[in-house]
């Protein structure tokens, strides 16, 4: 969960207009150190919010965030003018992660000693109960989220959280846009049906089941999983035109 320091950092670099970014990320990748500062400070929180969801730790995200632009950095001069800079982004984001993960040999959802978890619900203006009420269903939801498999969590995370259209969620997670929607799907259906275990129970009555907006439409077609692949526009990337995240 974020702070609300982070939240109100992430909804101003989410406010900048996405044509102005690529154009920013257009002179970076031509040499124009200044336009680094532009790219930080729209995508920055933005990139930090993505990793706390998939990692469960601001303070491990934080790091996770600098390695990701040092990875643009080295990155940039393979970003093809013109390109679209968030899902290039997101992509080595993701990258960072997976790498992490590797090293260390598990994934875990439990967060570092130093970091003070979810910031308590501002009960300013609310009555107990109602506080009660959101603290658990924001807990379950991250309880839920933290149990599914990793395809279905990132699907989600990327459609619901980040906002992000299908095709570029696809994108990032090197598979196709039918598969991204039914991993969000199938994730949806599991936080709905913890939502609806939570509001039987006594004392949740009330709102317990509202966090969970209604998901991507359901397909039958299975969920194939492929390489994390960013950068340019190809087979199975639409929407995608920068470079790849190599070293």
């Amino acid at each position: 969960m974020l702070t609300a320091g982070a939240r109100t950092v992430y909804a101003a670099g989410a406010a900048m207009d996405e044509l102005a970014l690529n154009a920013a990320m257009d002179r970076y990748a031509c040499g124009d150190a200044r336009a680094f500062t532009e790219l930080h400070r729209a995508l920055s929180a933005r990139l930090l919010a993505y990793l706390t969801r998939i990692c469960g730790s601001e303070t491990l995200a934080g790091d996770l965030t600098q390695e990701t632009f040092l990875r643009m950095h080295r990155a940039r001069s393979t970003f093809a003018q013109g390109g679209a800079v968030t899902p290039w982004a997101y992509a080595i984001a993701r990258n960072v992660y997976v790498d992490h993960a590797r090293a260390q040999k598990h994934r875990s959802t439990e967060r570092l000693p130093s970091d003070p978890g979810a910031e308590p619900p501002d009960a300013r203006g609310a009555d107990a109960e109602a506080v009660a009420i959101a603290s658990e269903t924001a807990r379950a939801v991250e309880r839920v989220l933290s149990l599914l498999p990793a395809s279905q969590r990132e699907a989600f995370i990327l459609l619901r959280y980040e906002g992000l259209s299908v095709q570029d969620a696809a994108a990032i997670l090197g598979t196709t846009a039918t598969a991204v929607k039914l991993r969000a799907f199938r994730a949806y259906e599991a936080l709905r049906a913890a939502l609806e275990e939570l509001k039987r129970r006594p004392g949740a009555e009330r709102g317990a089941g509202r966090s969970a907006e209604k998901g991507p439409e359901k397909d039958d077609r299975s969920a194939a999983t492929g390489p994390e692949r960013s950068g340019r526009r190809g087979k199975g990337q639409p929407g995608v035109r920068g470079g790849v995240d190599g070293e």
